[in-house]
């Protein structure tokens, strides 16, 4: 006959005695019957879940998800507690469903990665900035009045009301604050500069052609910054275009060879 999960609740009404049912439970040896009487504890002991989950309502999930994590927490502390260890279940269940359902938040509902002391920074100063709005009619809480509340230093309470605005990532296609000519995130974000490419080759071009004889810097700024041709340029010099090419080769070779030495000087 299976052991009966007694009706009687203490000291919430949500918490039943199953005090003989765990007993029971744990000198059960796998098999039907001991899953049958792990049912019927999880049963009786899910209002004490959901009233649990019910806690969490207004943090952005739905109630329907937070009674099942409730319910895989209640599960888990079902199969983990130990009657002979002398203390009752609900001290062990309510510490294991809550920390369950505050998991699931910081995995599943976080867009970005945030550091646990944040996470723990963000809901310390969102409790104290309810606590205080309840006695601070017609005004929000000020830094310094959570700081009191909550024994953190103020620089602790501005970073946790920053992270109270990043629970969640806006889309790249929202409109910026405060603008209406139609800009979004997106529009503000900056991109690859190809100039910055010119800057780092003409640094580490500047000590080898500064090196050069006076005639040969003045034909590659000919013909790189002043953009004229090889026969311009021969005809300028009264040399010969031939002569002209084959300095300029000469000349970006070596220019060329030196710079790709100066590492392994």
């Amino acid at each position: 006959m299976p052991t009966p999960v007694s009706t009687r609740h203490h000291p919430h009404d949500d918490a039943p005695d199953t005090a003989a049912a765990f007993r029971e439970l744990a000198a059960l040896p796998a098999g039907p019957r001991r899953d049958a009487l792990r049912d019927r504890i999880v049963e009786a002991w899910l209002p004490m879940a959901e009233r649990l989950a019910g806690r969490f309502r207004s943090r952005g999930e739905s109630y329907e998800d937070l009674r099942q994590v409730a319910a895989l927490g209640l599960v888990k502390a079902v199969d983990r507690y130990d009657p002979g260890r002398g203390h009752a279940f609900e001290s062990y269940a309510v510490p294991t469903v809550t920390g369950e359902i505050k998991r699931h938040f910081r995995d599943h509902l976080w867009t970005l990665h945030v550091p646990r002391r944040v996470q723990d920074l963000r809901n310390r100063v969102r409790q104290a900035g309810q606590e205080l709005s309840q006695t601070l009619p017609g005004r929000a809480p000020g830094v310094a009045e959570i700081a009191a509340r909550t024994g953190l230093g103020e620089e602790d309470v501005r970073e946790g009301q920053a992270a109270l605005e990043s629970f969640s990532a806006l889309s790249l296609d929202a409109e910026l604050q405060g603008g209406d000519d139609g800009y979004s995130l997106g529009d503000a974000l900056g991109g690859p500069d190809p100039a910055l490419d010119t800057v780092v080759d003409r640094e580490a071009v500047r000590g080898s052609l500064a090196a050069l004889p006076e005639r040969e810097r003045a034909i590659l700024y000919m013909r790189f910054f002043d953009d004229m041709t090889q026969s311009g340029i021969a005809e300028r010099l009264g040399i010969s275009q031939m002569h002209v090419s084959r300095l300029i080769s000469r000349c970006c070779h070596r220019v060329r060879e030196q710079v790709l030495r100066e590492p392994s000087d």
